[in-house]
């Protein structure tokens, strides 16, 4: 049956993921939002979605499709971070399940008060974390899974990406806003490390600055040294050689662990498994918002 979105943060890096995701899945995104209006990308997708660049607007129009027995079954955010909340919480209000790209929220005590508005409205918040459905990280769990629970891997955690000046004038680069580097570029790669290694024993944040950030996390089965970067300066020389802009690295007892590849899916499948009732909730990024949080 076909479900019908609804989507705030159009003009977002990230939205197009998702309006390609349920475009092949074969639903509607009946309504999209954005302060900006650089959402030229929607035709490429949907040619007949509402487009609104207020949010009083778009509540209103969503809220009159409702009450005309035509309302949303999903609102999708994509807006920046610490809107998620607010937009979470607009969404559930209208009767419609949330999904909400990562973080979810920036502090832990948020996802016990949506936990609350969950259980009022009977609606569900899922989030995105398409690392967990990565085919070569799902065979990495079921090996450490099928090996000795005494056993602690040495892991090294390398990425350093690239950003523009407009990154520390954008909302990415202001800390209340973003949660810092380690929440919005790093977020996924902690995600996954508890998923695969168990939960956080102690936490060592060696530098935290706006472009960069390292650590030592020492996981239940796992002593992981990390690094993240949005300067250019700090790929390596042999990345810089060849033109590239971006270096993903994890090392596991000193041999590589390769999964550059394979991410064009990974939204479709999130959804397919959302659609499914199999999706990350709430329960699912309590430990990693605990711990980016104190990074800050």
């Amino acid at each position: 049956m076909k479900k019908r979105f609804a989507l705030i943060g159009a003009a977002g890096y990230i939205a197009p993921r998702h309006m390609k995701a349920i475009k092949d899945l074969g639903h509607e995104l009946v309504a999209a939002m954005d302060s900006h209006d650089s959402v030229g990308v929607l035709d490429r997708y949907f040619l007949d979605t509402d487009f609104f660049t207020e949010i009083e607007r778009f509540d209103r129009h969503l809220d009159k499709l409702r009450r005309q027995g035509k309302g949303i079954d999903y609102l999708v955010v994509c807006s920046p971070n610490y809107l998620h909340d607010a937009h979470i919480r607009f969404g559930l209000r209208l009767g419609a399940d949330v999904i909400c790209e990562k973080p979810l929220v920036l502090n832990p005590w948020n996802l016990d008060a949506l936990a609350e508005i969950e259980q009022e409205t009977q609606k569900k918040i899922y989030t995105i974390l398409q690392l967990r459905l990565h085919p070569e990280v799902i065979k990495l769990k079921e090996r450490i899974d099928k090996g000795s629970k005494d056993r602690v891997y040495e892991i090294q955690l390398d990425y350093l990406t690239t950003r523009g000046k407009w990154y520390d004038y954008s909302w990415k680069g202001d800390v209340s806003k973003s949660g810092g580097i380690a929440t919005n570029i790093g977020i996924h790669f902690f995600d996954m490390l508890i998923w695969i290694f168990g939960d956080v024993v102690e936490s060592h944040p060696t530098k935290i600055a706006s472009n960069f950030a390292s650590g030592e996390l020492h996981l239940a089965q796992a002593r992981v040294k990390w690094t993240l970067s949005t300067d250019y300066h700090q790929l390596p020389e042999k990345v810089k050689v060849a033109g590239g802009k971006t270096y993903r690295a994890l090392m596991i007892d000193g041999d590589e662990f390769e999964f550059s590849g394979g991410f064009e899916e990974l939204h479709r499948r999130s959804y397919e498994e959302i659609l499914a009732g199999k999706g990350y909730g709430l329960e699912s990024v309590a430990r990693t918002i605990d711990l980016v949080k104190d990074f800050r």
